[in-house]
């Protein structure tokens, strides 16, 4: 063990501040729910109704992102500085092409979205909303996902990490003058604008721009970076280096979040309940998958420092320890869901519907938490290797041929509900895990650091 007392350290030192990060956004995450939620069941459908395209969105960016960093810690890695610096320039580039391109799209199809996710007539108003006032700053959400990128590729964690609990106090704090009217709490008044969903949608954006502009700051500031020195300077063969790996994972996550598109649209035809319950249990499922993608982040970034050093032994010690930490954590995650699912449901919404449906699919889906743990950091292993391809081909496969083909023979030919639906999406999980766990041991990405 004491061999491994080192590696550990280091996992620990860089995982830490992601594992706060990831619990503070799940913390915020929850109270929004809980804050909307409030207003009922059709509240959390139509902002829930997006919320699957909100996620590729996000996701797009996160991609980019992880081409810069793994480009950036494979040069620290190998002791490159001066190509650290170009790394860290090509990040800013890329956030404005990504954001503007980003931000054009989702306001112009705001309108039509919620008709094409086929939601419910009543809702359909109220989700497009929400969906035109967060895609306004886009730009400067782009900015916190793939600057944090950069940050986390020189090993600066902590900086992402008080960024976003930065920007989940401002959300939380406008939600709560923003959703609701004036009232009294403990005989003081206190005002409210009583704007509903769209004052969620408004503190949302609010914490975006925030969030965005602190980036910049901090992300300029770096030293690892030295802008104030050499400026900002367009490399197009590092750009395009950052790209090739960023590119798979942009198709990777697309393909992922457009199967969750397509999965919500199906759940949204069982209707308003069922919807609810769906969109709920899966914002609640969320803190039980702190410890994976927090313990991602610093896979990818020791993955690649390993690379950068060409070292196999140690490429295959961070992933082992990593994915053995990770397992252990998410199996108590997933006993811990599997008990306490209804009182988990019973935090967000009032409605006893939602809450045993919900209750039902969280339990079926705690089974596989662990799996799914493995799963978070081998994807984190192969960004950290620059990996990206083989990935995507499995996402592609699983997501579309198990998930979404699945779950429609389910609702259509075979007439069930929700369960089945999640079941498919454990199945999906199961066998991308396996598909990636097959890939690492066949030690297919042996090329990348010049061993054959």
């Amino acid at each position: 063990m004491k061999k491994y007392q080192s590696q550990i350290k280091s996992i620990f030192h860089l995982a830490w501040p992601a594992i706060v990060q990831e619990a503070l956004n799940v913390i915020v995450v929850y109270i929004d729910t809980a804050m909307v939620g409030a207003l009922g069941a059709s509240a959390s459908a139509a902002v829930g109704l997006t919320g699957s395209v909100g996620w590729l969105v996000s996701s797009v960016a996160v991609a980019f992102g992880i081409g810069v960093l793994a480009v950036c810690a494979q040069a620290d890695g190998a002791n490159n500085q001066a190509k650290v610096k170009k790394v860290g320039q090509q990040a800013l580039f890329m956030t404005f092409f990504v954001g503007i391109a980003l931000t054009v799209i989702c306001v112009t199809i705001s309108p039509f979205l919620p008709t094409w996710l086929g939601g419910d007539v009543s809702i359909r108003h109220e989700a497009s909303m929400y969906f035109m006032i967060i895609s306004i700053p886009l730009l400067l959400r782009t900015a916190v996902l793939i600057l944090s990128s950069a940050l986390r590729g020189v090993s600066d964690m902590k900086t992402p990490m008080l960024i976003n609990l930065y920007m989940n106090i401002v959300n939380v704090v406008f939600n709560f003058f923003l959703i609701y009217p004036t009232q009294k709490y403990f005989g003081i008044t206190v005002f409210g604008a009583g704007l509903g969903v769209e004052g969620a949608a408004i503190a949302t954006a609010i914490s975006f721009a925030f969030g965005g502009l602190l980036m910049f700051k901090h992300y300029y500031q770096n030293p690892s970076f030295q802008f104030k020195d050499t400026g900002f300077h367009f490399d197009l063969p590092v750009f395009k280096e950052c790209l090739r790996i960023g590119i798979p994972v942009v198709m990777e996550r697309s393909v992922i979040c457009l199967g969750h598109v397509t999965f919500a649209s199906l759940i949204a035809k069982l209707g308003v309940v069922p919807f609810a319950a769906h969109t709920i249990a899966l914002q609640a499922e969320e803190a039980f998958y702190i410890p994976g993608y927090g313990f991602q982040s610093a896979a990818s970034t020791l993955v690649g420092n390993a690379v950068g050093e060409k070292s196999e032994s140690k490429v295959k010690q961070v992933t082992y320890l990593i994915c053995a930490m990770t397992f252990s954590l998410m199996l108590l995650a997933g006993i811990m869901l599997f008990f306490f699912a209804g009182q988990l449901m019973s935090i967000f919404t009032p409605d006893p519907d939602v809450i045993r449906l919900g209750t039902n699919v969280l339990r079926i889906v705690s089974v596989s938490e662990p799996i799914y743990g493995v799963l978070v950091i081998l994807e984190g292993t192969f960004n950290g290797m620059g990996d990206t391809k083989g990935p995507f081909v499995y996402s592609l496969c699983t997501m579309w041929g198990i998930r979404i083909f699945g779950s429609w023979m389910m609702i259509h030919v075979f007439s069930l509900g929700l369960q089945a639906v999640w079941i498919m999406m454990v199945c999906d999980n199961i066998a991308r895990c396996f598909l990636l766990t097959r890939r690492f041991f066949r030690k297919k990405w042996l090329y990348r650091l010049n061993i054959e």
